[in-house]
């Protein structure tokens, strides 16, 4: 098929329905001519995907064809299906194919806190580091301990600022260098902190305090780094893509990764709110924590690893995503 001259004899009916979809009132007969053409271009559309699949065309079709479907049945709404099958079928698709960099980031984070805290702990030079003695003791000795105020503000204010930072992990990490350098922050400051309770003695302390909130917490925070370093990854190798269409489809994929991760933290939120420094047994705090991390592991390796067999990937439909040229590998 000849695309240019296709292009050239269908343009107008395609201006023509673009013009009919901007107005703010239709008459019957205009109304009627919407229908006529929203139909005619479908065909198009379905024309060239089959025959001269030009992915800008493809995509200034779907486009169209989309504002004029909303134009004549209005907006849709979203039905309670499909916010059931985005969380169980599309938010652990995406992070059950990004598993294997998460737990890579996952060792090397821990890896670096370990590292940090026993140098903090058995090197003077290092503690000295951390502040004034008068400084150490209080943050051992009140700070560390009254930060983990039990009330739903503290909750809202931790998820709050725990999904801000996950998104960033995922939405920059393109650049390559925000993921290691948050992540490194993250862990040196984790380190560094159980280094200082272990010096002074209050090792348990500092794990009875993170361990049922932070389990969960810190492993999101590992993810969306992951998320990020994978979309880094995926501009300097696509693959059998074309890099820009890689990207995109990554892209779209590691959002839904931070919506997931939202979700995750809000759970830990309001374990860190209410569990965390309640009056709680230590030992059933910890293991709240352990279940909720096992439950949001069980959720990303069952569910996800379904739902990329059926084929999902976490992506958008072609319908909402816009058709790709097809590529050999």
């Amino acid at each position: 098929m000849d695309l240019d001259a296709f292009t050239s004899v269908h343009t107008p009916a395609w201006d023509r329905l673009a013009t009919l979809v901007k107005r703010r009132r239709l008459d019957g007969a205009q109304a009627d001519e919407l229908v006529r053409l929203y139909q005619e271009v479908a065909t198009h559309l379905s024309t060239v995907r089959s025959a001269a699949p030009d992915p800008v065309l493809v995509t200034r079709l779907s486009d169209l064809l989309n504002r004029a479907r909303t134009r004549i049945s209005g907006a849709h709404e979203p039905a309670w299906s499909d916010v059931v099958r985005y969380a169980a079928v599309s938010v652990p698709a995406a992070l059950y194919r990004i598993r294997w960099w998460s737990l890579g980031v996952t060792v090397a984070c821990l890896v670096v806190a370990v590292v940090v805290g026993v140098h903090v702990a058995t090197h003077p030079e290092a503690l000295a580091a951390m502040g004034t003695p008068a400084e150490r003791e209080q943050y051992v000795h009140d700070a560390f301990g009254s930060y983990y105020d039990p009330k739903a503000s503290f909750a809202a204010m931790v998820w709050t600022n725990n999904a801000w930072i996950s998104a960033q992990l995922v939405a920059l990490g393109i650049t390559g260098v925000l993921p290691v350098f948050v992540l490194a922050q993250n862990a040196i400051s984790v380190g560094a902190s159980g280094g200082l309770m272990a010096a002074y003695g209050e090792l348990d302390t500092f794990l009875t305090l993170i361990a049922p909130h932070g389990q969960l917490e810190l492993t999101a925070v590992f993810v969306a780094g992951a998320a990020g370093l994978k979309t880094f990854w995926t501009l300097v190798d696509p693959g059998p893509r074309r890099r820009g269409v890689a990207l995109a489809q990554e892209g779209r994929a590691l959002v839904t990764v931070a919506v997931g991760l939202a979700g995750a933290l809000a759970v830990s939120g309001v374990i860190e709110g209410f569990v965390t420094g309640s009056a709680l047994p230590w030992w059933l705090k910890i293991a709240i924590g352990t279940v909720a991390l096992a439950g949001f592991w069980a959720y990303v390796l069952v569910l996800g690893r379904r739902a990329v067999r059926a084929g999902e990937t976490g992506d958008l439909d072609m319908e909402r995503a816009g058709a790709v040229l097809p590529t050999a590998a």
